[in-house]
This record gives C-alpha cells, structure tokens and sequence, in this order.
C-alpha cells in the first residue's frame, strides 16, 4: 500500500475497464487520481467507487481528448485541482476493426485520432508538468495487436494506431530522460472489458474459444493491466524506461 503515496495520477479513459480498474488501484496506493472519459454516466460510477474504497478522485466528462484544445483544457482543470503531474497514465482509446478490404478512410481517421493523436495532445500539454515535478512517469496503452496480425477479427488500423503508441513512448523516454521522466508502455492481450463481455457469454464465440483455449485458461482482466500499470508508475520501476510490457499471460509467445 501507499505506493503512490503524495503522488497525482492523471489517468485517461476512466469510465470503465482497465482505467476504472488503474483509478481504484492508483488511488487504493494513495494517489490523487484526475480522471477523464467520454462517458459521463460510466466516469461518474468509477468517482462513486474510488471514493467509497476511499480514495481521492476527480474526475471530468465528457472529455475528447482528440481535440488538442480539450486536451489541454482537461490537462489546465486537473492540474488547478492537484497543482502537480507525477504521473499519466495515457489509457483512452477507441479503435474501428474489421477487414481491411472495408475499411474507409474515414475508420482509418477515427482509429488514428483516437488512439494515437491523443497520446500526443495530452501528453503535449503535460510536459511542462511532468518536467516541473522533476521525476515523473508515463504509462501509455500499446496493445499486443502491434506486433501481431490478424487474431480474431482483422484491426489494420488498430495495429498501426498502437505500433505508434510504443514507437512514440521510446522518444519520450529518450526526450524525457534529461528531465527524470520515466516513459513505458503497457501492451495488453484480449482483455475482459464491457465491449468484450458481451461476446464472453456466447460459447460459440471466437472470443470465447480463445478465451478456452489461453494457456492460462482465461484471457486477462483490467486488473491484470492495471497492476502492471501501477509497477511502472512506481518507484519500484524508477530505472526502468523505454520499455513496452506484454500483458497477455504468454499467448503471444505460445500460440
């Protein structure tokens, strides 16, 4: 416990799954949590959680983090509250999947918009935060689809949105090296979220084969990124940087 103790926590995509699940980690450490999300109902639920476990959270919504002046709007109201960034932890994502003989230029857009360009227009206007604070860390979400083709469903676009997501995490790292800013990447397998729940409870899933047939017996939760996410937070992972994390529980390696 206490791990982040004295620390704020800028973490996106808050409303559910895996930044629901790092808000109540982050803050059960003693982190001062500043969340976001475009889902008003859902990011107010995650607030009512945190603080019911006790936990410090303020959250703001609805909050696109595509658009830069949002961004840094989000960036001003968090930092007006907490008057610090020790930590962000870049979660939100939104991509399109399906075969790459349909996808349009505008899925293309939106998948890029919302999984890449606002890796940079929040960590943009963090930057004179996480340099001020003189020893601070940032966790982006990459995503196993990265380095691997096709699973399940065909996501081009998905896989070329998260290739930047780790590609841009080590510039930052050797960018923010100078300043004590650790940059890292966490990237997840199929993970258990409300999209993929619905496609659990089909046995006849392709979601719920793989689900079966996972060399652990089960794909991962939001916890498992989660607590990855709070390691390379942490000043237990103070020399680590520039590095992306699978999160799969060794599918990747194995099937």
């Amino acid at each position: 416990m206490d791990r982040l103790a004295g620390k704020a926590a800028f973490i996106t995509g808050t409303a559910s799954g895996q930044g629901r699940a790092a808000a109540l980690l982050f803050a059960a450490e003693g982190a001062h949590v500043v969340g976001c999300d475009v889902n008003v109902d859902g990011a107010a639920e995650t607030v009512a959680l945190v603080r019911a476990a006790g936990g410090r959270i303020d959250s703001f919504a609805p909050v696109d983090l595509g658009d830069p002046n949002t961004a840094a709007q989000w960036i001003a109201d968090g930092v007006a509250v907490t008057g610090r960034i020790d930590i962000l932890y870049n979660n939100a994502s939104v991509p399109w999947v399906g075969p790459f003989s349909e996808m349009t230029w505008e899925n293309w857009r939106f998948t890029i918009r919302n999984e890449l360009d606002l890796i940079f227009t929040v960590t943009s206007a963090a930057w004179p935060h996480l340099v001020e604070a003189g020893g601070a860390a940032i966790v982006n979400t990459a995503s196993v689809s990265a380095q691997r083709g096709v699973t399940i469903v065909e996501q081009a676009a998905h896989g070329a949105a998260k290739g930047g997501v780790v590609a841009i995490t080590r510039h930052l790292a050797a960018s923010g090296a100078r300043h004590r800013i650790r940059a890292n990447s966490v990237s997840p397998g199929p993970t258990r979220t409300p999209q993929i729940d619905e496609f659990l409870r089909d046995p006849d899933h392709p979601m719920s084969l793989q689900a079966r047939e996972h060399p652990l017996g089960r794909i991962g939760e939001p916890e498992d990124v989660a607590r990855v996410a709070l390691f390379l937070a942490s000043d237990d992972a103070a020399f680590v940087n520039g590095v992306d994390i699978v999160v799969d529980g060794g599918q990747s390696v194995i099937v």
